[in-house]
């Protein structure tokens, strides 16, 4: 999706023409995989690396268009929300010292992007997901107003037929609706390159699916979403849905999402991986191209095959298989996907040597993954590593076994023999392989953020927590130790507090009654749970009015079949999450009330009272 040029299917003619050229891309690898036409002799890494813009407060910036003006650097771009930047780092040998070239230049590029960012008192924070995003920031003003960001969220809705909903369960519980991809945009990562030969593509494929579960357990940092702890690694549950296009019906439908980790393994070579990817989704998102690839390799000049890169972009496989031409010369490479950004940049670099070293070091008995394992098992190992982490329990070879287990005494060692294969550095092969057994040891980004968020949570609102979370997070990683030795919370800090709209303070954890209710069940329950104010909703969810404990004294003894609607304020003062703190405080002076509540879409979202300012 980084392409400029991209458009959506208009017209019946601008699709055909589209597809023709997606169907000669289709033919053109078929005959670049027969005549052996791709670049053998050497290995390559890359990495792409997302991050996170914040305000001096802790927020979610929005001045990623400045920020990238100034920094004025190719290897940097936009990402789809105002408050993510992305760096593409240069393709880099695998051979010696190729990890601490990655890492300097990582380093480096981050560097000029934090002084950029000074300037505009933005601070930069690598975490799979911001603690501090709200529902505030996944409004459109925060989109990157870019056309192609625009076509992607109209014709992903299209698809789909209605607003997306967005239910995730974890220790809290997340369920939402939106109108828009930007929750897309929460999901910050380090995305990862290799260069594989065409003919191991499939062993190398499958393999990369076997160990997608335990890699992404040891490397999950990903544990909040708008203040809900959710998934050891939320992102994959978050992405998913945010660009589901897939409508639900009352038939039983087998529809493959946009984001998967697939159904079975694969097989045959990596054209049947893309014919399978073209079978099951829809072509969304096109491209005027002119040349010819069939034509292109007439002439003897390596095919850009852009129709089919371009579709390829819009299916997110989390181990993605990915055609590019570099040097004049066409190859073949796997995308992993599902790790996060952060903690640090040698957290980083650890997972990527870890998983280079994985891939590389692939014993012979799993060549071929579909006699060994079950596919299923491969996916539940994923599932799982999503969902607990470091925690999970998973199956390996029709055996259970922990993760933590799993990664000292079997994946290590197989890392650390591939590293040696491609002739990397023996203290670069301790060093970061180091981290990935002291990780497995001690604390993964996940287990941290969730002991010290919970620890924060015992002194603090939500809202001062999650932002003492993400300061301590920055700090953290300025000081350049990995995840494992940063020093948790031992007492909460109670300096922070940057709060100034309601949405910030606000009550969340709402009890009210239906207009219908009998009175007496609202007095009940205000004695009950010792609330002063209880907000009044219909059928549909839409506040009607409010019940105050000094209202509702004189009702105390009256008739006991009373019904909430009779004795309710109707006419309600009312505020919304983006309203002022300052505002709120007059209204309430002025209108002598203790409360106001907070509605946003016509839906009740919180409640604020001044106890809540004060507090």
């Amino acid at each position: 999706m980084g392409d400029q040029k991209i458009n959506t299917i208009t017209d019946k003619q601008a699709r055909s023409k589209f597809i023709r050229n997606l169907l000669n891309d289709i033919q053109a690898l078929e005959i670049m995989l027969e005549k052996g036409m791709f670049e053998s002799d050497i290995t390559r890494i890359g990495s792409e690396q997302e991050f996170c813009l914040v305000t001096e407060n802790w927020r979610p910036s929005k001045k990623s268009a400045e920020i990238l003006k100034d920094i004025d650097d190719p290897h940097f771009t936009t990402e789809i929300a105002l408050f993510n930047l992305e760096i593409n780092l240069d393709p880099i040998e695998l051979k010696e010292d190729a990890f601490s070239k990655v890492e300097k230049q990582l380093n480096t590029l981050l560097k000029k992007a934090s002084d950029s960012a000074k300037k505009f008192d933005n601070k930069i924070v690598l975490t799979g997901i911001l603690p501090t995003i709200t529902k505030r920031e996944l409004e459109f003003d925060f989109m990157t107003p870019l056309d192609r960001y625009w076509m992607l969220n109209n014709m992903l809705k299209e698809l789909r037929g209605k607003d997306f909903r967005m239910h995730i369960r974890g220790v809290d519980e997340l369920f939402i609706k939106h109108n828009s991809v930007l929750f897309e945009g929460c999901n910050t990562s380090f995305q990862l390159h290799l260069q594989i030969e065409p003919d191991d593509f499939i062993s190398s494929y499958n393999w990369a699916q076997t160990i997608t579960g335990p890699v992404l357990g040891i490397c999950s940092n990903s544990p909040l979403l708008l203040g809900r702890e959710l998934w050891s690694e939320t992102r994959i549950a978050l992405f998913q849905q945010s660009i589901d296009t897939r409508n639900s019906s009352h038939a039983l439908e087998d529809k493959l999402s946009r984001v998967s980790f697939s159904k079975e393994w694969a097989t045959g070579s990596v054209l049947d991986i893309f014919k399978n990817d073209i079978s099951n989704h829809k072509i969304i998102i096109a491209k005027d191209i002119e040349s010819n690839s069939i034509e292109d390799i007439k002439n003897g000049k390596a095919p850009k095959l852009e129709a089919l890169c371009t579709f390829n972009g819009t299916v997110y496989r989390w181990n993605r298989p990915c055609y590019g031409v570099g040097n004049g010369k066409a190859h073949l490479r796997i995308e992993n996907r599902y790790i996060p950004a952060g903690p640090t940049t040698l957290d980083e670099m650890a997972n990527f040597a870890f998983w280079v070293g994985l891939m590389m070091g692939r014993p012979s008995k799993y060549d071929n993954m579909p006699s060994i394992m079950d596919f299923k098992d491969a996916k539940a190992n994923f599932i799982k590593a999503a969902r607990t982490g470091k925690e999970s329990v998973l199956t390996w070879m029709g055996k259970e076994i922990s993760l933590r287990e799993l990664i000292i005494n079997e994946l290590i060692p197989i890392a650390k023999e591939g590293l040696k294969k491609a002739s990397i550095n023996k203290k670069d092969i301790d060093r970061l392989l180091g981290i990935i057994k002291d990780r497995a040891e001690g604390n993964t980004g996940a287990q941290w953020k969730v002991a010290n968020y919970r620890h924060l949570r015992k002194s603090l609102k939500q809202d001062d927590a999650l932002g003492a979370l993400t300061k301590q997070m920055y700090n953290n990683q300025e000081t350049g130790l990995p995840v494992h030795q940063w020093p948790m919370f031992d007492k909460s800090p109670s300096n922070y507090q940057d709060a100034h709209l309601v949405g910030h303070v606000m009550s969340t954890q709402l009890f009210t009654v239906h207009e219908n209710d009998l009175a007496d069940l609202a007095i009940n329950i205000m004695e009950w749970k010792e609330v002063r104010h209880v907000p009044v909703e219909n059928t549909k969810g839409e506040l009607t009015g409010l019940l105050t404990w000094a209202h509702l004294e004189k009702y105390k003894d009256n008739d006991i079949d009373s019904v909430v609607a009779d004795i309710m304020m109707k006419n309600v003062y009312i505020v919304h999450p983006e309203t002022k703190i300052l505002e709120a405080i007059h209204l309430m002076k002025i209108n002598d009330i203790g409360c106001l509540p907070v509605v946003q879409d016509k839906s009740l979202v919180g409640i604020i009272t001044i106890k809540d300012i004060i507090a």
